[in-house]
């Protein structure tokens, strides 16, 4: 493993860009009302493109192509998702049902769309396998990961509104959720490859355009959003980096393990298990005002977080399938 390739081309990009937009929210020249701004064009338009024509390009092949894979990845990380919702749900008396959703959606999920493949070519060079395992984890994360958040945040808001002691459908915050083209986007894109139409590779240059934009612009807008806040360390920020860089992976691997998954697919399913909170959750908590400050202090910290525990967790994954009989 080149670290220092992976710390160079992986990290590195996000502090720069992040710290760029520190500075130019406290030298004025962006405000946090810029920053929804920016979040909309990327919430609205250039994450749902890039999930939509990174999603459509597989094969239904690709899909069912390690079984194990897939549900290990759907087991794993939706169980860290709804873990992470309940624990600050209801292990903290200040939350909200919405501050324990974006929660969910920023510590149970690893940002796997904007550097899946940055952090794992590197490593396990540029495979199929390695298009594999991103794909999937990228369909779990954002084809039912943030559908369940939005449905769960909407659900909380809409209980505080003062007509709130009417009977609300159940249906209605799922429904809400699904409207909004960062939900849909990626649901579209699954039925589409599982319908087995082929994809007009000569259309992709139009959704990539607007793709470039997403991964540079939301990590810019978390700068300035963190320029807007008081940085804070307490406890729901530490036990949320936690849940993120060691919880995660450890449940990937000890369920992996379990399943008897291909020893290499599990070490890029861990890999990518203890990647930094998903970007999405931030630009969701901004969008609505929720959880903003601890959102984005538990995203900083576990970015630094992740220089160390990327390469801890490749190492302990090494010993653990060394062991005989494993």
């Amino acid at each position: 493993m080149n670290l220092s390739h992976v710390i160079l081309y992986a990290i590195v990009p996000i502090i720069v860009v992040m710290l760029a937009g520190f500075i130019a929210g406290k030298k004025g020249a962006f405000s946090g009302d810029d920053a929804k701004k920016f979040n909309k064009v990327v919430l609205d338009f250039a994450l749902p493109a890039a999930l939509f024509v990174s999603i459509v390009q597989a094969s239904r092949e690709m899909l069912v192509k390690d079984l194990k894979l897939t549900i290990v990845s759907i087991a794993g990380i939706m169980f860290c998702f709804l873990l992470v919702y309940f624990i600050f749900k209801y292990c903290f008396k200040k939350n909200t049902g919405a501050d324990a959703a974006v929660s969910a959606l920023i510590s149970g999920s690893p940002t796997i769309g904007f550097l899946g493949f940055a952090v794992l070519e590197p490593i396990f060079g540029t495979t199929p396998a390695v298009a594999l395992v991103v794909a999937i984890v990228g369909i779990v994360v954002n084809a039912i990961g943030i559908p369940v958040g939005l449905s769960l945040m909407n659900a909380s808001l809409e209980k505080q509104k003062p007509d709130s002691a009417k009977k609300q459908s159940a249906w209605k915050p799922v429904i809400h959720a699904l409207k909004q083209p960062v939900a849909w986007a990626p649901i579209l894109a699954v039925i589409w490859v599982v319908a087995g139409i082929p994809w007009p590779k000569e259309l992709s240059p139009s959704f990539n355009l607007i793709a470039k934009a997403n991964a540079s612009m939301a990590v810019f807008s978390a700068g300035i959003v963190l320029s807007t806040i008081k940085f804070q360390i307490n406890w729901q920020v530490i036990l949320g980096s936690i849940m993120k860089m060691v919880l995660m992976p450890a449940v990937v691997l000890a369920l992996g393990l379990l399943c008897r998954m291909d020893p290499e697919n599990l070490k890029m399913l861990v890999v990518a298990a203890v990647l930094p909170p998903a970007f999405s959750g931030i630009i969701i908590a901004d969008e609505y005002n929720t959880y903003v400050a601890d959102g984005t202090s538990s995203l900083t910290l576990s970015v630094i977080l992740f220089v160390g525990f990327c390469p801890l967790w490749i190492w302990l994954t090494d010993m653990v399938l060394a062991i005989p009989g494993i």
